[in-house]
C-alpha cells in the first residue's frame, strides 16, 4: 500500500491500526540514529516522525490509497505530505483508540531523559526534536514551544527506557481501572495505570 525509505535501522515506528473513522493510522518514527540528525521531526515534506492517516478503500493520484479530505494538509500547495495526521514524534511505538472517547493515545519513545504519552490530535505538532517530553532538547534552553502539543504524561529514564504504550481499559472485570490508560515500558518491564 505504502513504502518509504528509512535512513537508519532504528526508530521505524511500531503500529498500524484502523481508527473508528475507518481510516488506517500508521505510526512512523523519525528515521533513526540519535537526536534526529536529518531534521525529520519538524519537516512536513517527509512521512517520517508522524502519525499518517490514509483511506485504503480508494485509490487516487496513482497511489494505492486515498487521502481523507479532512486530513490537516490535504490539498496544500506547500509540498507538505497530505498523508500526515500529526507530526513531531520521535518513535511512536504503540497507538490505540479509546473505544468510548475515540481519543488516540500514543507512547512516544524518548531520546536521553524522558519517555512520553501523547493524546494525538489532528494537525498536532508534538515537538520533536525541539522538545523531549515537556523539556527543551534542541536547543537545551529557551526552545520555541509555541503551538506545540505537550505530552499528557512523561516519566524519567530512572523509571524506564522505552515506552511501549497501551490501551484505555473499558472492561467489566476491574472497575477501579475503568477509563485509565494501561501502559508499559519495554526496558524496565514495569506496567502502570495512568488516571
Amino acid at each position: 500500500i505504502l513504502t518509504f525509505p528509512q535512513p537508519y535501522s532504528n526508530h521505524n515506528g511500531g503500529q498500524v491500526s484502523f481508527g473508528p473513522d475507518g481510516y488506517l493510522y500508521i505510526a512512523v518514527g523519525d528515521g533513526g540514529s540519535g537526536g534526529d540528525p536529518q531534521g525529520h521531526g519538524q519537516n512536513l515534506k517527509t512521512l517520517l516522525a508522524t502519525i499518517l492517516r490514509i483511506d485504503v478503500n480508494k485509490q487516487e493520484s496513482g497511489k494505492k490509497y486515498g487521502i481523507p479530505t479532512d486530513n490537516p494538509f490535504a490539498g496544500n500547495k506547500s509540498g507538505y505530505k497530505e498523508e500526515i495526521y500529526a507530526y513531531g514524534l520521535r518513535n511512536p511505538w504503540r497507538l490505540s483508540f479509546d473505544p468510548v472517547t475515540k481519543k488516540l493515545w500514543t507512547g512516544d519513545v524518548g531520546q536521553n531523559a524522558y519517555e512520553e504519552i501523547d493524546i494525538i490530535e489532528k494537525g498536532g505538532n508534538y515537538g520533536w526534536n525541539s522538545m523531549e517530553g515537556k523539556h527543551c532538547f534542541e536547543p537545551k534552553r529557551n526552545c520555541n514551544q509555541q503551538g506545540l502539543k505537550l505530552p499528557v504524561w512523561e516519566y524519567p529514564r530512572s523509571e524506564g527506557v522505552s515506552i511501549t504504550g497501551g490501551f484505555v481499559y473499558r472492561g467489566p472485570s476491574l472497575p477501579e481501572l475503568k477509563g485509565k490508560y494501561i501502559y508499559a515500558d519495554y526496558g524496565s518491564g514495569k506496567i502502570w495505570a495512568l488516571d
